[in-house]
C-alpha cells in the first residue's frame, strides 16, 4: 500500500488523460524493483518544482558506470510522474533527420513495384502509419531490426524514394523522430550516450531541443515543447580517452546524479529477485568481488566494468552449481578485459584481499546444501 502512495504523490499533471497507446508506454514496475535514495530524491524535486516555470526541473542527467541502473531509474521516473516512456540510443554518425525526422516523397504504385520486398515492406508500413509513430518505431516494427539499423535504413529509403520520384509529381510527408514525438506529445524521453554523436550540428540541434521553453524547427511546422516533457539523459562515466559530455548539453541539465554501484545490501537484494538464487553467504562474496574488481578497474585506469549485469549473470551461474572461481573469468573478468597484465593486477587485487579463496570454498558450500 506505502508503495502505491508513493507512486501516487509523484504525479506531475492529474488532469492529463492519457490515449491508451500512452498508457502502455507509461512504465509498470516490476515486484523486483526497489525504491533508491536517488529515485526519492529526483521524484521530489521535479515535483516539487513542477509549476515554477523558470526553476522548473525537466533535464536531468544519470552519468555512471554500465549497469548503474541508469535506464531502470528512468524508467521508474516515467512510473512515478506517470508519463509515458521512450528512448533514443545514439550513436557516432546520428545526422540532423536522427533529431528532427524525415521528409519522404510518396511513390506511385507501379514505381514501388520496381523496388526489392524488403524496400517495398518499409516504405509501405511508413506509408500507412498515422503520422505520430517515429520513423525509427514503424521501421523496427516492420522490418524486425535495431534502432540504429533502423536510422540508417531510413536514409536510405530517402535516397531511393527521391531518385526513384524525380520526374513524377509526388506529394512529399514528413515522419517525425522519436526525439519530436517525445517533445510534442509530451513523454519523458531517455536519451541514452549522446557524448558519443561525432557532428557539432546534430549536437546543436540536440541542445536546442532541450531549452525549457524550447521550439524544433520542421520544415512542416514549428513544434513547441509540451509542458509534460521530460529529458533523461544517462551516460558512461567517461573513461580515459571516451569524449566526455559536451558542455552546452551540460548547461542545459537541472539536476545531475553520479550513478555509482548500489550498496552491497541492494545488490543482494536486487540479484535474489532476478535469479532466484538465494544464498545470502555466496552472493555476498560474489558481491564483495564485483566491488573490488570496480574500484580495481578504475584506480587502474581499465577500460572495462564490473557491475550489475555482470553481478546478475555470474551469480546466475553458480546458482546452478558452476564453479564461482571459474564462472568468475567468463562472466566477470573477461568482460572488463582480456589483457593478460590487466587481469593479473585484478587477479592480485582479489588475492590481496582473500577472495580468491573465499571463492574456491563457493562450490564445496553449494555441494554442502544440495546434499
Amino acid at each position: 500500500m506505502h508503495d502505491h502512495n508513493e507512486q501516487e504523490q509523484y504525479v506531475l499533471s492529474s488532469g492529463r488523460e492519457l490515449t491508451d497507446e500512452e498508457k502502455d508506454l507509461v512504465w509498470q514496475k516490476p515486484l523486483s524493483h526497489k525504491v533508491s535514495e536517488v529515485e526519492r530524491r529526483i521524484c521530489s524535486e521535479v515535483k516539487r518544482n513542477w509549476d515554477r516555470d523558470e526553476m522548473k526541473i525537466a533535464n536531468i542527467l544519470l552519468e555512471g558506470d554500465a549497469g548503474s541502473g541508469k535506464t531502470q531509474l528512468a524508467k521508474a521516473l516515467s512510473a512515478n510522474f506517470r508519463v509515458p516512456y521512450t528512448k533514443v540510443t545514439c550513436f557516432a554518425d546520428m545526422d540532423k533527420s536522427d533529431i528532427i525526422g524525415a521528409i519522404l516523397p510518396v511513390l506511385s504504385s507501379d514505381r514501388m513495384n520496381e523496388l526489392d520486398t524488403a524496400d517495398q515492406t518499409a516504405l509501405s508500413a511508413l506509408y500507412e502509419s498515422d503520422g505520430f509513430q517515429s520513423s525509427t518505431e514503424i521501421l523496427i516494427a516492420a522490418l524486425g531490426i535495431t534502432q540504429e539499423m533502423a536510422s540508417v535504413k531510413m536514409r536510405q529509403l530517402l535516397k531511393l524514394a527521391s531518385d526513384n520520384a524525380k520526374d513524377e509529381a509526388v506529394e512529399y510527408r514528413f515522419y517525425p523522430s522519436e526525439i519530436v514525438r517525445a517533445f510534442r506529445q509530451g513523454y519523458l524521453l531517455e536519451i541514452q550516450e549522446p557524448n558519443v554523436i561525432r557532428d557539432a550540428a546534430v549536437l546543436m540541434a540536440l541542445n536546442s531541443a532541450l531549452e525549457l521553453d524550447g521550439t524544433i524547427n520542421l520544415p512542416m511546422e514549428i513544434v513547441h515543447r509540451h509542458p509534460d516533457f521530460i529529458a533523461v539523459i544517462t551516460a558512461n562515466r567517461s573513461y580515459a580517452g571516451s569524449r566526455p559530455l559536451n558542455e552546452a548539453l551540460r548547461d542545459r541539465i537541472q539536476h545531475t546524479e553520479k550513478m555509482d554501484l548500489p550498496s552491497k545490501e541492494i545488490m543482494i537484494e536486487r540479484a535474489m529477485a532476478k535469479t532466484g538464487f538465494r544464498d545470502n553467504e555466496v552472493l555476498d562474496v560474489l558481491a564483495d568481488t564485483i566491488i573490488l574488481l570496480d574500484k580495481t578497474a578504475r584506480a587502474n585506469a581499465i577500460k572495462g566494468v564490473a557491475g550489475m549485469r555482470s553481478y546478475f549473470y555470474w551469480a546466475d551461474t553458480v546458482g546452478r552449481g558452476a564453479s564461482a572461481r571459474e564462472s568468475l573469468y567468463h562472466k566477470v573478468i573477461y568482460k572488463i578485459t582480456t589483457d593478460s597484465e590487466e587481469i593479473k593486477l585484478l587477479e592480485d587485487a582479489l588475492d590481496g584481499q582473500g577472495l580468491l579463496g573465499r571463492l574456491d570454498e563457493v562450490p564445496n558450500e553449494l555441494k554442502k546444501n544440495e546434499i
